[in-house]
């Protein structure tokens, strides 16, 4: 368990920290293009997509991971077969950052055509208060981003899959009643995306990257300490982070398992 952003807090903060160009991209994956070929060829529209214009971002892109040539793909799609991370190609136009092209392979409850073109207000929308407290601050920092500065965040949230690809919630959700306390261990799993931006100097865009990190509640096991952070992190969740992230779906299974290996209290001490 690489990623234990509960550790750090439980709110839906933007959370964007200076990384290194060696810590850019994580590796770990012998063959990311085989994973992303078949669901490049099977489910395409939910998984890529592209606007007119956003070509020579693609390109600059390309480069910037080492794909010399994209040959008959799309170029932003051949780069992202480089990597184990999915890119999102993030442009202003129209006095908005809007995504301008995208190669998804792990999404969290969304597809490609649910977010190409749409401003960052459009996408984030349904986040509760992300628009009051965040898009601002998001946007002065795609703004001021300078060529050369990596940032980092990472999000987290709770499922019942072990599958990186996941662009509809209702089929993972509906399995949820199947799942008996006894099983939590193995049967739920903490979803971390772990999210970088940077600038691309030539064209100006912002190179927007996910990868997705999935481990079974049994590895909170591992230590009293780290199962007792991630049920500091559950119990004391903003609502708003809570209720976005559908916390309410898991919340009998969840203190069923903490219950069950000594994490009894609730937030109030009760």
């Amino acid at each position: 368990m690489s990623h234990r952003p509960w550790e750090e807090g439980a709110d839906f903060a933007i959370g964007l920290a200076p990384i290194d160009e060696a810590r850019w991209l994580e590796g770990g994956e012998a063959d990311p293009a085989a994973r992303k070929d078949t669901l490049y060829a099977q489910h395409r529209d939910l998984v890529w997509g592209e606007t007119a214009a956003s070509r020579p971002g693609q390109m600059e892109v390309a480069a910037l991971i080492g794909v010399a040539s994209a040959g008959d793909l799309p170029p932003l799609y051949a780069a992202s077969r480089a990597v184990a991370d999915d890119l999102v190609l993030v442009e202003k136009a129209g006095g908005h950052w809007r995504v301008s092209a995208l190669s998804l392979s792990a999404p969290t409850f969304f597809t490609a055509a649910d977010v190409l073109g749409k401003s960052l207000a459009d996408i984030h929308g349904p986040v509760n208060g992300f628009n009051d407290r965040f898009l601002v601050r998001l946007a002065r920092i795609f703004d001021g981003l300078r060529p050369g500065l990596i940032l980092q965040r990472r999000n987290w949230s709770v499922v019942n899959s072990d599958q990186f690809f996941t662009p509809f919630s209702a089929p993972v959700r509906a399995r949820i009643a199947e799942i008996s306390p006894g099983d939590v261990g193995q049967a739920l799993f903490t979803r971390v995306e772990r999210q970088t931006v940077r600038r691309l100097p030539d064209t100006g865009g912002v190179l927007f990257t996910i990868r997705v990190w999935l481990t079974p509640f049994a590895a909170l096991l591992e230590s009293p300490e780290r199962l007792s952070a991630f049920a500091r992190a559950w119990r004391s969740a903003a609502p708003d982070f809570a209720a976005y992230k559908g916390f309410h779906l898991y919340a009998e299974l969840v203190e069923s398992f903490l219950r069950a290996h000594g994490e009894s209290h609730s937030v109030n001490g009760a």
